[in-house]
Parts: structure tokens; sequence; C-alpha cells
């Protein structure tokens, strides 16, 4: 039996590593990846936020263990890290949390609050008073759309829009390839600190009906600040390893502009703004039968 874990909080740990070729496992109590010869490489699953395995690695019923206790979120990605396949959650939601985030996204007026602080936090201005979220969309719809204009212009890279089949890897061109690679890499991030957090990411704001709505609905807010100017200085090189290059510059994006102590306080600003008080537990809700220690790690955390 392990003994009790105590993992650091997102903001103290990297943002993520990508692995591939080989089996992650459990050896004498620390996480490793082993290729095809026996080669043992140390992850120090504690202080990593989110790992990203690419095809050809393999978990062991030990390595999954230990990433949940750890707080580490475990994300299944395609080739080059562009798709996101699936997710395996670290710690999982607090109910008082959960049922936070879903009054404020049922409630008409409080989901509107939470949508237009969106608006600010990523434009920088109030949007238009009398507007609908639906509006409010396409108004960011507009903006998005010359923002990435403006980018391809700074950075001279031939744009035509954000193209490209999510079917078939490699059917858009080099600037829409590493955006996706790039996005990939923000949502993985971001997923693990909504998680740490203790909230949903399916419960969504501007973003609905999608298992992680809520992780666009965050991501969206420093995309442009962080990933797309790595994507687009890339693809303006010309690389010849683009995807690689682009998850390299968003790691250190991250860690330069220190992404992972912001994400959970600018969630917590988003929700508060829908005006919402948190709610009480039921006065006939059976109450816990022990309590659990308190831990070093974020909400979201079991370890």
């Amino acid at each position: 039996m392990l003994s009790p874990l105590s993992p650091l909080q997102i903001k103290e740990r990297l943002s993520l590593l990508f692995l591939e070729k080989g089996q992650l496992d459990v050896q004498d109590g620390a996480f490793v990846l082993m290729d095809i010869n026996g080669v043992r490489t140390h992850i120090p699953v504690g202080g990593v936020a989110c790992l990203m395995l690419e095809p050809g690695s393999r978990v062991s019923h030990a390595a999954a263990v230990l990433a949940s206790r750890a707080g580490t979120l475990l994300v299944w990605v395609g080739e080059a890290g562009v798709r996101l396949y699936s997710a395996g959650q670290p710690g999982g939601a607090r109910s008082d949390k959960l049922l936070y985030q879903a009054s404020l996204a049922l409630d008409s007026t409080a989901r509107l609050n939470v949508v237009r602080k969106m608006f600010f936090l990523r434009f920088g201005e109030n949007p238009p008073e009398k507007r609908s979220i639906e509006q409010l969309r396409g108004l960011e719809g507009i903006r998005v759309r010359k923002t990435y204009e403006y980018m391809a212009a700074k950075y001279r890279v031939k744009w035509t829009g954000r193209r490209y089949d999510p079917k078939t890897w490699g059917s858009g061109d080099l600037a829409n390839r590493c955006l996706s690679s790039a996005t990939a890499c923000l949502y993985g991030v971001t997923e693990a600190a909504v998680l740490a957090a203790g909230y949903a990411p399916a419960i969504g704001f501007l973003h609905t009906g999608k298992p992680r709505s809520f992780v666009y609905d965050i991501a969206d807010i420093f995309k442009f600040q962080t990933v797309v100017p790595v994507a687009f200085a890339i693809a303006a090189r010309g690389s010849s390893d683009p995807e690689g290059e682009v998850r390299r510059g968003c790691r250190d994006m991250f860690r330069k502009t220190r992404l992972l102590k912001k994400i959970i306080p600018t969630i917590e600003d988003i929700l508060s703004a829908g005006g919402l008080p948190f709610p009480d537990a039921p006065d006939d809700a059976v109450k816990p039968a022990f309590e659990d220690p308190e831990g070093m790690g974020d909400d979201g955390h079991r370890g």
C-alpha cells in the first residue's frame, strides 16, 4: 500500500509532457516509461499537470492509479498531439462546485453574465449592452476571424481562414496544422486545470453540447495570448517538423506566461460574475461519514 500523496498544486507544476512508443508503468513507486528495449525514463508525475499519450503508448493499471492519486490528467491524443480522443479524470469534480456551475448554466441571466465576463477577459472591453448570447457569439466570431487575419499578416503567413477536416489529419495547410497542434496542447492543460479546480469540463456557457465545452470556454480566453502566436511563428519558418516545434513552443510559452497560475483564478472570476450564491447542501442530505485529511493539492484532487 502506497503512503498518502501530497500532490503539488496545478500552479506549481510543469504544464505538459508528450509520451509515445512506450509502456507507462510504475516501478518502485515511481512513474516510468519503458521502451521496446526496456530502457526506463522516469516521469515526475506529481509535478506534471497533463501527460499527453500519443500513438504507440500503453498505460498499466498501476500507472492510471498513480496518475489519479497524484492529480495528473492522462490525455490520449492523435499523432503529433493534434486530436484529443479521451481523457482520464484525475480527481473528479466536487459536488458543491458542480451544483454551482450547473446552477449558473441553467439560469439565463447568470449564464449571460458569465458569457459577458468571458467576452471582457478575451477582448479587453465590455460587450455591447442588451445583446443575447447568440449575438455575442456572432460578435466574437467576427473578432476572432479578424485576429487570425492580423496574426497571419504580422507573421507573413498565407491565410485563407481556419479550414481543416478534423477527420483527416494533414488536410489543412501548414498554418492550420500548426494551429491544430497548438490548440490541442492548450485544451489538455486547460482541462487539467478545470478538473483540479473541481468543475465539470462538459458544462459550458458559450460552448455547449460537447464533453469539453467548458474547456473550450476557458481556453479561448488565453488562446491568442499564448498558442496562436506560437503556431503562426512556426508556420512562417516552414519547419520540417512543425508539430514537434509547436508542442515545444507551447510548453515554453506556458512557462513564460505562467499560464497554470492564471487558469483557476480566471475560472473563479468568470463564474462569480454570474451573480448567484454558492449553493448550500440540503438540510436532509446525508453528511460525510468521515472527513478526508487536508491535502496540498487543488480542490479536485483525490490524493
